[in-house]
């Protein structure tokens, strides 16, 4: 597997193809469809499009919004960070759909010339991101990931496939992202033993091959040293919402072809969710 090399122009050529396709999922909708609740707890359609606009606004400089006491007290809201997403859907929660979408549109705008005019110093800078201190162009790669994310999210809620050519190029990128934290995931979560080797066959438009060493530290590897102690084969859009936490692996088994050492690999499967 070779990932998608980090380069600015590809960064932000991903970014605004994305952009663009939340933009087409949510367009036409009525005030109720974007009430939809999606598979994010405690969220609609209205605050997935918000949410991406209000993480948006903060990458452009603009002051969080204070975060109220009732806030921290919500269910869904686990932490620092889900407090501040929240704070900012009460800033945009008074919007109709319509608004909502030129203030998403407005907002990225912004955010395309910002990154059009950094300097190659400005994204090697390293500097704090949801994935550790990584210099700014890896970071936009999970904003790549995030927004791709969201985009399935909507599309999900609503019924609808996703917009465009899911083999393009910011499924790659939201595709590297997910797979760069699957080692930690299989052993953390998943409680893969030191020594095992692990292979996942995605399938579909954007099919590939991981493999996984575990000596010492698990690791992304182009090819094992002997065959997988176990084998998991799903497609590629499943293995991103069982990794994003949106679908209950118990429901896609049947979607799921497990091999070699099937405990291992179920339990594997049962814990891919790191991220929601």
């Amino acid at each position: 597997m070779t990932a998608v090399a980090l380069e600015p122009t590809t960064m932000i050529t991903a970014l605004t193809a994305q952009w663009a396709a939340l933009t087409r999922a949510v367009t036409g909708l009525d005030e109720r469809q974007w009430r939809t609740p999606s598979p994010l707890p405690g969220w609609t359609v209205f605050d997935v499009l918000a949410h991406v606009t209000g993480t948006e606004s903060m990458l452009l400089g603009e002051p969080n919004p204070e975060i109220a006491a009732a806030i921290r007290e919500q269910p869904h809201v686990r932490n620092d960070i889900g407090a501040l997403n929240e704070a900012w859907l009460d800033t945009l929660r008074a919007l109709t759909g319509a608004q909502l979408i030129d203030r998403f549109e407005s907002v990225t705008g912004r955010r395309r010339a910002a990154l059009a005019a950094l300097g190659a110093p400005d994204w090697q800078q390293s500097l704090p991101s949801p994935v550790g201190v990584v210099p700014y162009v890896r970071f936009m790669r999970t904003r790549v990931f995030d927004c791709w994310m969201h985009e399935l999210d909507i599309t999900d809620a609503l019924g609808r496939e996703p917009d465009g050519d899911e083999a393009d190029l910011r499924a790659e990128l939201a595709l590297d992202e997910l797979t760069a934290s699957l080692g930690r995931t299989v052993v953390k979560r998943g409680g893969a033993p030191d020594g095992s080797r692990l292979t996942f066959e995605l399938t579909g438009p954007h099919a590939r091959t991981v493999h996984i060493r575990v000596d010492g530290r698990a690791e992304v590897a182009d090819t094992l040293d002997r065959p997988a102690d176990a084998v998991i084969r799903l497609d590629a859009g499943l293995f991103a919402r069982l990794c994003g936490g949106r679908v209950d692996a118990e429901g896609e088994l049947a979607r799921i072809a497990l091999s070699g050492d099937r405990d291992l690999a179920l339990r594997i499967v049962r814990n891919l969710a790191f991220t929601i």
